[in-house]
């Protein structure tokens, strides 16, 4: 199965190089299969990550990363080859190309923390990927991110609109994203939209999934007394908040803590959780299984 949507702005210290994403039945002889077609096609593995939920009969999965001479254009080549070895052990497979850096369409209301991390990162080339253009139901950032010289598009959106800001969102990022992240968007992703990027919509929770799920999990958190409050980014699905986790992490509070304190705790592991999920789903290093996630980071 290979990839069907473009990545552009070619990076010529990577020209050569590609990412090998596998998943399959557990069976012997994969990576060694995978591995003598890389050779016999000239290819030289630089990276190689596996895992296998139950050597037994679960699911196998591999990332490779290798470098070929020519790669642009020996790519369909192997491509077409590798048909033939992904058929004899059932695999679905992507090959992508590390020099196409992919195309963002991030998407915020008013909370700007982790809009930030993500422009800042990106600033300093740690964030390896195009912003193609932010998103908005509100106009209060249009001047920051401008200053970045990214564009930045308001679709105001109420209950009796939804439908046609949905739409024009759709028309914005079609053909110009090939991931939507959700960087505290507050407005429920509809059944249509998620139709349209599988596995490509990664959005931050601020709390520690699954618990809170919905609405208020800072001032939920706080009436349970937790000790430990945290956040999650996922990938949507229709479920609300029950996409497969891609990364996690939490922070220690306590009694003395309110509702205010855990937001302004919180807002540090959300932009933090929320830049670790977007750069390894742009680096090629998630492979998603029925509702959870294998990351090779």
């Amino acid at each position: 199965m290979q990839n069907t949507y473009q990545q552009p702005s070619q990076r010529p210290e990577k020209q050569n190089r590609a990412r090998m994403l596998i998943s399959c039945p557990d069976r012997p002889g994969i990576v060694a299969a995978v591995s003598e077609f890389l050779y016999q096609h000239g290819a030289n593995i630089v990276q190689s990550d596996q895992y296998s939920m139950d050597p037994g009969g679960g699911m196998f999965f591999i990332r490779f990363e290798f470098d070929l001479k020519d790669l642009e254009k020996e790519l369909p080549i192997l491509q077409e080859d590798f048909a033939r070895v992904a058929d004899r052990f059932d695999m679905k497979w992507n090959i992508f190309r590390a020099a196409r850096r992919k195309r963002l369409a991030i998407f915020v209301s008013k909370e700007d923390h982790c809009l930030l991390e993500l422009l800042w990162q990106w600033q300093a080339g740690d964030l390896d990927a195009e912003i193609a253009m932010v998103i908005s139901n509100h106009p209060d950032m249009r001047e920051l991110v401008e200053s970045f010289g990214i564009p930045y598009i308001h679709i105001p959106v109420t209950a009796d609109t939804k439908a046609e800001a949905e739409r024009k969102q759709l028309e914005a990022v079609s053909g110009k994203a090939d991931l939507i992240v959700l960087a505290r968007y507050m407005q429920i992703i509809t059944p249509k939209f998620i139709e349209q990027f599988p596995n490509r919509i990664i959005n931050i929770h601020h709390s520690f999934l699954p618990a809170f799920v919905g609405g208020k999990p800072y001032a939920q958190a706080y009436q349970r007394g937790v000790k430990i409050i945290g956040a999650t980014a996922h990938y949507v699905t229709e479920e609300l908040d029950g996409g497969p986790i891609i990364e996690q992490d939490v922070q220690r509070v306590s009694h003395r803590d309110n509702v205010d304190d855990l937001k302004r705790i919180g807002r540090t592991i959300e932009r933090v959780v929320l830049a670790r999920g977007v750069k390894w789903h742009i680096e090629d290093r998630i492979l998603v299984h029925q509702n959870k996630t294998v990351v090779f980071n």
